[in-house]
């Protein structure tokens, strides 16, 4: 029987599994993610970072529910629940992975952050992951602060 970690929004109306297997790149145990301090993730998380961790799209099956999908910049998509509104999400389209939020695994302890993204727009309090490597937001739209 293959590996999976499980996940859903706080509800329950949505829930997904991940089929890890014998994916290398997956691991049960400790998730390799990030903190991603844009300014996007904090508007679409309610946190001063959101905490993200990146899986293929096609290891990824919805088994109750399906998120509804919000356009948030135009290269990306996020995905949450209607009912209450718990982000799950982000898919960049031309990338085959989902960023998933850890927060909503079942058993988010399997999360270990490797970097942070974004760190132009780190709020000066964040002191998480004091020293992992971080690089900048690539993409910028008009409109959108950093």
């Amino acid at each position: 029987m293959a590996a999976s970690l499980r996940g859903g929004c706080l509800c329950g109306a949505v829930r997904y599994e991940i089929a890890t297997g014998d994916d290398t790149t997956l691991n049960a145990s400790v998730i390799d993610g990030s903190y991603c301090h844009c300014s996007m993730c904090r508007k679409a998380t309610g946190g001063g970072y959101a905490m993200l961790f990146e899986v293929p799209r096609s290891t990824m099956t919805w088994t109750r529910g399906a998120p509804t999908i919000y356009r948030s910049s135009p290269i990306a998509t996020r995905g949450f629940c209607a009912a209450c509104g718990s982000p799950l999400f982000i898919e960049t389209d031309a990338e085959p992975v989902c960023s998933m939020t850890v927060g909503s695994l079942d058993d988010p302890s399997a999360f270990k952050p490797d970097h942070h993204y974004g760190v132009e727009s780190r709020l000066p309090w964040a002191d998480c992951g004091p020293d992992l490597p971080g690089r900048e937001t690539e993409e910028r739209f008009a409109g959108q602060p950093t």
